[in-house]
């Protein structure tokens, strides 16, 4: 019986360091390649109050998305693109397809896991392969059982980091041909990639590996520590994350990268926050996994529970999403993050903290927009980061609940932000403050004796 073969790229919009597809291109006779393009789920369009993807984001999926295609143009294959009804569309090619394999990631997230259980309910012969590789480890590895997972994540960095990493790269030079049925039907992507478009974030993983080289060829990474809460530069900080997020590069080939660097040039404080910074990434990863939608602040998609913004808050949330809170440091962040999708680390945790702490605004609602905006949005990343400024991040079961209360109010301390003090380490002139207001750095000094 021949083996047809349909490879589901998720979050894993690459080519290079690509184990199952690897594993694809051995098993099957023919190969469909299949991609889903993101949209805001009911939930989010809900807490968020967009109904849609932002521009900034759309464009480097879609960039992402065009890279990928081209790459398997390469190797003698199509790309095909679901975007609406993707399980029923999933389910048809599969049968119209005769398909008999599926490779697809392993995700942490709770609809992508359901779109798999879903798929393999309705056509149950089917032989699922899956890996968890858009991460540095594979559970089987953690000297804990899953259910284990430490509660925070310096617990989970003692135990890990020194843990052993696979970094021999896969290479993929072959893939099998399409199936000679497969037909026009299922939409391809529309290869439009601008070579007028600029700037330092352009989906995909040949911007992935090119931006990879560049920062590694200079120093950066030698004083990484130093210059990674800097609110602007790309030299200040990694910005690997808008293109992990989409898995065009993969954690394994940045680790990769950062050891070659080390050999070079040498290890210090700075190449470890690299890899510290890895780890935060492979703990939310894990941690949204085991947690499941409760990390949502919800136990189910159930939406009938859910309270909307009141009036007054619903206008200060307006507010905090386009950049006019009267808090400087925020409104500039907000800016930045409405004109390019993107926003540092040490702005997202101020944002974060006014919206809590300042505006007294449910930080899923924040999450939320973060996910219609973010170029890097990554699902555990992001709502693991909002939870934690939030005090949130490990939920208590219902007869500790004063001890949660107590555990809250401890944590909420610790993670809000003094905004005034926030702005003088890090931006002392008001360069970044001046550079997304239209208000000169006088007014901005008034509304700040106005509101603190």
């Amino acid at each position: 019986m021949k083996k047809v073969g349909l490879y589901l790229f998720t979050n894993d919009l690459r080519i290079n360091d690509n184990t199952l597809l690897h594993r694809a291109s051995q098993l099957v006779d023919d190969l469909l390649c299949v991609a889903i393009e993101p949209k805001l789920s009911t939930y989010s369009v809900r807490l968020s109050q967009e109904q849609e993807i932002g521009a900034h984001r759309h464009l480097f999926i879609k960039q992402a998305i065009d890279d990928l295609a081209l790459s398997l143009a390469r190797l003698g294959q199509r790309l095909f693109v679901l975007d609406q009804n993707t399980n029923e569309n999933l389910v048809q090619i599969i049968k119209t397809q005769h398909v008999t394999h599926v490779f697809v990631s392993s995700h942490c997230a709770h609809d992508e896991r359901e779109l798999v259980k879903d798929t393999l309910t309705q056509c149950p012969d089917l032989l699922i392969s899956q890996q968890h590789h858009t991460t540095l480890f594979e559970s089987d590895m953690f000297p804990f059982e899953l259910a284990k997972l430490p509660r925070s994540f310096t617990k989970f960095r003692l135990q890990v980091e020194r843990l052993e990493i696979e970094i021999k790269e896969s290479v993929i030079t072959y893939l099998p041909p399409l199936p000679q049925t497969a037909t026009d039907s299922y939409r391809e992507p529309i290869l439009e990639l601008d070579d007028s478009i600029t700037g330092d974030y352009v989906g995909g993983e040949t911007a992935a590996l090119t931006h990879l080289e560049n920062y590694f060829s200079h120093d950066y990474a030698g004083t990484y520590k130093q210059t990674r809460n800097a609110l602007d530069g790309i030299e200040n900080s990694t910005k690997f994350s808008p293109w992990l997020a989409l898995g065009c590069v993969s954690p394994k080939t940045i680790y990769r990268h950062l050891k070659q660097f080390e050999a070079h040039r040498g290890a210090n404080d700075s190449t470890y926050w690299i890899y510290f910074e890895l780890l935060w990434r492979e703990y939310f990863y894990w941690k949204c996994l085991t947690l499941g939608t409760s990390r949502f602040g919800r136990e189910s998609s159930d939406l009938s529970n859910e309270q909307l913004l009141d009036t007054t808050a619903g206008s200060s949330f307006a507010k905090w999403k386009s950049g006019n809170t009267n808090y400087p440091i925020v409104d500039a962040c907000m800016r930045q993050l409405n004109a390019t999708g993107y926003m540092s680390n040490r702005g997202r945790q101020l944002v974060a903290s006014c919206l809590i702490y300042e505006l007294d605004i449910d930080w899923r609602h924040g999450a939320a927009y973060f996910e219609s905006q973010l170029i890097d949005y990554d699902v555990a990343s992001n709502w693991g980061n909002w939870a934690y400024i939030a005090g949130t991040l490990n939920p208590q079961a219902p007869q500790n609940a004063n001890k949660q209360c107590v555990t809250h109010q401890s944590q909420s301390k610790s993670r809000h932000f003094d905004l005034v003090k926030q702005t003088e380490m890090y931006d002392p002139e008001h360069t970044f403050i001046k550079k997304w207001h239209r208000e000169d750095e006088a007014s901005a000094s008034i509304r700040y004796q106005d509101v603190i």
